[in-house]
């Protein structure tokens, strides 16, 4: 029986060459896309959560300013998983200046944003009819890093839950930290965990973040550094510990700067993109100790790759091309973790960050 096609939605910095989420859809079992289309007008949707039950999609709207009050937004739409149509139902302000990461919980009751502008985190509450409400829990972090260049205050830059829906991980670019919250679901409520967060290298600038599917193990790549760390996670405590941490580059390259990245649904591989090297770095992951090993890039048809994102098979991964304005699919071959092209490319403009939607 072939498997149904999937929705790729696309999140993008809207200008001239995109006006806001587009949809393309990709064939399963040949790695196939079509052409894009415009689901949804909206300004710099850059990050985008599906609801778990499929039938809302959010995004953060990346701008300083909403409605003539300071900070950013996050837009509610109503998802028909099988025509690919958005509906617009509301949007909310993210109670942060520069809104880029939001995640769903795992009820569809609440969605998290980290504010990088801001340097906060935010909980809003989700009503039946999918209409935002505003904020019932605002996290303000505090303090700088060792690079003051970059590090001058705190940048939220990703948020995460946990399998059990208890905690969300937060990485701060600016502090190094990876901050720990208690989640209330029923609450919509997040408070600092004890211990707090995870402390990383000073000056690494932690970005974006991936939990292994046995929910033992993470990992975290540092903007900055150009690096990845493995780490152990205790759910029941919400803690980390640091297990290694291994460059994302085969040689120091100038300017270069990771951005994403995701475990393989078999849980033997992490990728992680790097912006300036335009490569998707490869690491096999040590079944027993979690432990990371890189084992190789691939960069062909990559431009300054934002976000990536693999499919529920682990057949195939989806990069976006920032500066590239594409979208270019990759083959995954599940035994070596290998990245082959396929020549499949489609125009998008500016795209961020890539989700899968089953086509039903």
């Amino acid at each position: 029986m072939a498997a149904d096609p999937l929705w790729v939605f696309v999140g993008t910095y809207t200008g001239k060459k995109s006006k806001g989420i587009y949809r393309v859809e990709l064939d399963p079992a040949t790695g196939k896309v079509g052409s894009p289309e415009l689901a949804a007008e909206v300004t710099s949707p850059s990050f985008l959560a599906v609801a778990p039950d499929r039938k809302h999609l959010f995004c953060v709207c990346e701008v300083n300013q909403l409605n003539g009050k300071k900070g950013g937004g996050v837009a509610s739409f109503a998802l028909d998983a099988g025509s690919g149509e958005l509906k617009p139902i509301n949007q909310e302000s993210s109670v942060g200046a520069g809104p880029c990461h939001v995640v769903c919980d795992k009820f569809g009751k609440h969605v998290l944003v980290a504010n990088y502008g801001g340097g906060s985190v935010a909980v809003l509450p989700i009503g039946p009819d999918g209409k935002l409400g505003e904020a019932s829990s605002f996290v303000q972090h505090k303090g700088s890093g060792a690079d003051k260049s970059r590090q001058e205050g705190p940048h939220a830059h990703s948020v995460n839950l946990d399998a059990d829906n208890r905690f969300a991980i937060v990485a701060d670019l600016g502090l190094d930290k990876l901050f720990v919250y208690r989640f209330d679901p029923a609450a919509g409520k997040i408070t600092l965990n004890d211990p707090p967060a995870a402390e990383l290298a000073p000056g690494s600038g932690p970005r974006h973040f991936a939990f292994h599917p046995n929910g033992k193990f993470a990992y975290a790549n540092e903007e900055m550094a150009s690096t990845l760390t493995a780490l152990s996670y205790d759910a029941t405590k919400g803690e980390f510990k640091v297990l290694n941490t291994l460059s994302t580059l085969p040689e120091p390259t100038k300017g270069n700067s990771t951005a994403e990245t995701v475990v393989h649904p078999n849980g033997n591989f992490v990728y992680t993109s790097n912006r300036g090297h335009n490569s998707i770095a490869i690491f096999a992951i040590n079944e027993a100790s979690g432990q990371i090993k890189a084992i190789g890039h691939q960069g062909e048809g990559i431009k300054v790759p934002r976000n990536f994102n693999i499919d529920p098979s682990g057949k195939w991964m989806v990069v976006a091309n920032q500066d590239g304005d594409s979208l270019v699919v990759f083959a995954i071959d599940p035994e070596t973790g290998m990245l082959k092209p396929t020549g499949q490319r489609v125009e998008v403009g500016s795209p961020v960050c890539v989700k899968f939607v089953p086509k039903s």
